[in-house]
């Protein structure tokens, strides 16, 4: 007999109406599971918490526990409560029934255990701020809520059993799959050994291989093998770059297509919501969107097709959801449920927010995440848990503050000037620009509830308010932050002042939290999953990931031989010039000397990475001047697609070129430029973060929690640029070509101890 939790029965066939996202806070999990307790200690004897039902109808056995049970000689009611935050009468209409058809489930499992002609059912709703009680009662006739349970099972169990012919057919298709291409690549086989066996030993691994033995389908391949002997649920392919996306669909294509049987695998991409929207000047209800209005009636038709046609490409979503006429970022939402492959960007995991990871923890599924281009996860979390309160952005935002926000916006105002008082003298001059703060500051905090409360009240009315909806979300990802502020993160009071003066200029103040060790926030990710296979051609030393990551003990960690040789490359290390700051005017004719040596020795396409667009654009002129003949191409702040695209086709065409761009940007890695399209590859700098107070702190910080504060934050993360500036250069075994790195500091020998063996230092 198949089994559902109530949960997932109501979710999936009880849903009725429109999207009803009206951007209101939800409370934390903490706060959720404080508030139940809240309640469910304010009852009386004997009522019981959680307590466990089950029953069966229509071929499904139906459990859960619902949150009260309370009977007597006089008295039986259930109950089922949910927290919020602000005014109970924004819950829409949509939302209570789904929490009245989980109490009606629950009711009618009670009936159908104790034989009950009829049951009362009370529906509580709990706000966590001020721990004030909403209660609803009504009592049902038990063939009510028996007829009630039958239809939502009856609408479940087609799906249920759609389902589990799937998965059937699924396992039994993967443990048939067979390798996309007549051979393995050299290293590929040795890549895909192990990654399946991580997954068949359930622990962690940190896989360096080197660019060009086809990472991608070599780990795909295996984990997709392993998904039935493991009983894994979930393949997450996660994506550090937007690029990446692409790579890992290509790879799944070419595993799908080179079967013989047509494998039965739900393939689902998804995107941003930025990305995926169809309206972005309409907010995500019925109100306002014509594609949230009536969704979920329309969903269960987009949904079939969608699993009929496997492949869920962006391109599919659009046309599906537009046949149906449905939202098709929350249609990609509904099908991560269901598809077997998830192709996303590392924050549907690993983000505060992530969809991935709670559905994860909600079905209880055996994950197994890929995690593509590893060694950017670091900054990529740091990101994630950090945030920035601007001034300007909170306190005059919104251009024409509404009536209902005028006290709750000057409370904020009065507790942010309390706040950076202490920091001006009466002229408004300050002693520095950046201040370090031990805690969050409280007052502030307290004001920030507030105006979230009285925004989210506004909104219930006036859903479209950009401006409002914009601080609205600042404040809460801020305060989410804020409540798990500890030795992790920074939190920081900055001021911008006035060129050539110390006095602050007004609205500027910011208040920062930096997260600076992500493992605090990810070391439950690595623990949920079965396994999590960390890939990269740039993962040593294996201790700094481990560490930063929050990865478990029984990480393994991997290195694959190089099926390249040091005969490819003529490697040069130049000791002989400083690109430290104080000796870059020197070092800018010795470095064009080089570039123009190589050139007239053997013409063709070289790259030079530098550390900074200063220094690029100061040898970038230095060098035109001194050979005008030269085609000379550089990189520019904030390059739109177009032109990126526009900089790799002229660096890689047929007219020879030196091209600059800054190490660590967006050509620092993920190009491909095998054969002539690339022969030479300068990199004048050693990559390390500037010595700045924040880098310093950050040093402090790490030093004393892991006792490698220099290592961890200059060395490691700036020699893995620099190797993967240099791994442009050979992509294949045919490829030959030049790396020069210049700086004088490759003499020392913790440097030249970390790079590439096969490079032959």
């Amino acid at each position: 007999m198949m089994r559902v939790s109530v949960r997932s029965l109501c979710e999936f066939a009880a849903r009725t109406g429109s999207l009803e996202f009206r951007y209101t806070p939800a409370p934390t999990s903490e706060e959720g599971m404080m508030g139940h307790v809240a309640v469910q200690q304010r009852r009386p004897d004997p009522y019981v918490a959680e307590y466990a039902l089950k029953g069966q109808c229509a071929g499904l056995e139906v459990s859960g526990r619902v949150d009260g049970y309370y009977a007597n000689q006089q008295e039986c009611f259930l109950e089922e409560i949910k927290t919020h935050r602000g005014n109970v009468n924004r819950i829409g209409p949509g939302r209570r029934d789904l929490h009245w058809a989980q109490l009606k489930v629950y009711g009618a499992l009670l009936c159908q255990r104790d034989k009950r002609d009829s049951i009362a059912l009370r529906l509580t709703y709990f706000e966590v701020r001020d721990e004030l009680e909403t209660t609803e009662d009504i009592t049902f006739e038990a063939t009510e809520l028996e007829d009630y349970l039958e239809e939502l099972c009856r609408c479940y169990i087609s799906w249920a059993k759609q389902e589990t012919a799937h998965r059937e057919a699924r396992d039994n298709a993967l443990l048939a799959l067979s390798f996309p291409h007549p051979e393995f690549r050299a290293g590929q086989h040795s890549l895909a050994k192990v990654v399946y066996l991580s997954a068949k030993n359930a622990v962690p691994l940190l896989l360096q291989a080197p660019t060009g033995i086809g990472k991608t389908v070599g780990v795909l391949f295996p984990a997709l093998r392993a998904m039935p002997e493991v009983e894994l649920d979930r393949v997450f392919f996660l994506t550090n770059r937007n690029t990446g996306r692409k790579l890992g669909l290509d790879g799944l294509r070419i595993i799908l297509d080179s079967q013989s049987l047509s494998l039965p695998l739900r393939v689902l991409e998804l995107s941003s919501r930025e990305a995926a929207c169809d309206n972005p000047d309409k907010a995500c209800h019925g109100d306002s969107c014509p594609l949230a209005k009536g969704f979920f009636d329309r969903l269960p038709a987009a949904r079939q097709q969608a699993v009929e046609e496997g492949f869920l490409t962006q391109s599919t979503l659009r046309r599906i959801a537009g046949e149906h006429n449905v939202c098709r970022y929350f249609l990609a939402q509904e099908m991560a449920r269901w598809c077997d492959v998830v192709v996303a960007d590392v924050n549907h995991y690993y983000d505060q927010f992530a969809l991935l990871y709670s559905l994860t923890i909600a079905n209880e599924w055996r994950v197994m995440p890929l995690v593509d281009e590893a060694h950017n996860l670091i900054d990529r979390a740091r990101g994630m848990y950090s945030i920035a309160l601007g001034e300007a952005e909170m306190l005059y935002g919104i251009r024409k503050v509404p009536a209902p926000l005028l006290k709750p916006m000057s409370e904020l105002e009065i507790a942010w000037a309390s706040m950076i008082r202490p920091f001006l003298d009466s002229d408004e001059d300050i002693e520095q620009r950046r201040y370090y703060l031990k805690s969050v500051p409280e007052d502030l905090n307290t004001a920030l509830y507030g105006l979230i409360s009285a925004i989210t009240d506004y909104l219930t009315d006036n859903p479209a308010a950009a401006e409002v909806q914009n601080v609205l979300f600042t404040a809460l990802g801020f305060l989410r932050l804020a409540d798990k502020f500890d030795e992790h993160s920074l939190c920081t009071l900055e001021f911008e002042t006035f060129a050539g003066s110390v006095r602050a200029k007004p609205g500027s103040a910011k208040l920062l939290i930096d997260n600076l060790i992500p493992a605090d926030h990810l070391a439950q990710r690595f623990i949920d999953a079965v396994s999590t296979i960390l890939f990269s051609a740039t993962l040593s030393p294996a201790g700094y990931h481990q560490d930063l990551l929050g990865l478990p003990q029984t990480t393994n960690f991997i290195d694959i031989e190089s099926p390249f040789a040091k005969e490819q490359i003529d490697l040069r290390l130049v000791t002989t010039i400083s690109t430290r700051h104080h000796d870059r005017e020197d070092s800018l004719v010795p470095i064009c000397a080089r570039i123009i040596a190589q050139y007239k020795a053997k013409p063709g396409n070289y790259l030079v990475y530098l550390s900074s667009f200063d220094y690029l654009n100061t040898v970038y002129k230095r060098l035109g001047t001194l050979a005008p003949a030269l085609r000379l191409l550089r990189q520019t702040p904030g390059m739109p697609p177009f032109e990126r695209e526009q900089f790799i086709s002229d660096i890689s065409d047929t007219a020879p070129s030196v091209a600059f761009a800054v190490l660590g940007g967006v050509f620092g890695e993920g190009i491909d430029l095998p054969g002539d399209k690339l022969i030479g590859v300068f990199v004048a700098t050693l990559g390390l973060a500037p010595h700045d107070e924040f880098h310093e702190v950050l040093r402090e910080r790490l030093e004393a929690r892991y006792g490698r504060g220099y290592d961890y934050t200059y060395i490691y993360p700036g020699l893995q640029k620099v190797i993967q500036a240099a791994g442009r250069l050979i992509r294949t075994p045919e490829d030959r070509g030049v790396i020069e790195l210049i700086d004088a500091r490759y003499a020392w020998k913790k440097v030249r101890s970390l790079l590439p063996t096969w490079w032959g230092i």
